[in-house]
């Protein structure tokens, strides 16, 4: 992928007629990002159909959440989301939920672009897997910093280590 196709990507607010679209790209990011990090067993629990269920209820979220999609050649490679805090003492107001970019793209500007829309260059906090040197790369290019904070969270029925970075 050149620059000038990175230059062609859209980034727009997700719409609820997102929800198909986002679920397969998000079924395919989870196997992506997390087939190093958890069994193979409960990665196929998942599907693009359980994440497109999800997605029909955070499609329709309030304007105080920052929910992007990247579109290359109008197709859906990547997403978005923040928000205010979750945490019941967060170091921030706001935290970045999740990005996600299909393997494929990663590497391209996309990413940046995908952060920059939710993110901006303000203060926040995101909870990202110990055991993910890429993520912890590009977050650290952003200014964030691990403030010390770790956590074991369920995901997909398994426990996964997370660490906390704060701007």
């Amino acid at each position: 992928m050149s620059t000038s196709d990175v230059a062609e990507v859209l980034i727009r607010p997700i719409r609820d007629s997102d929800v198909e679209d986002l679920g397969r790209v998000h079924a395919q990011c989870w196997h992506e990002t997390y087939d190093k990090l958890i069994s193979k067993a409960s990665l196929e629990n998942l599907s693009p159909r359980r994440m497109a269920e999800l997605w029909s209820r955070m499609a329709t979220r309030g304007e105080e959440y920052n929910q992007f999609a990247a579109l290359l050649d109008g197709e859906i490679v990547g997403f978005v989301g923040s928000g205010p805090a979750r945490d019941e003492n967060p170091p921030r107001d706001r935290e970045l939920y999740f990005i996600y970019l299909l393997a494929q793209y990663q590497g391209t500007g996309i990413g940046q672009k995908l952060f920059d829309a939710a993110c901006g260059d303000l203060p926040g906090y995101l909870w990202v897997a110990k055991d993910s040197p890429r993520a912890h790369r590009f977050y650290e290019r952003n200014g964030m910093v691990l403030d010390g904070a770790e956590e074991v969270h369920p995901f997909l029925g398994e426990d996964l280590v997370e660490v906390r970075y704060v701007r």
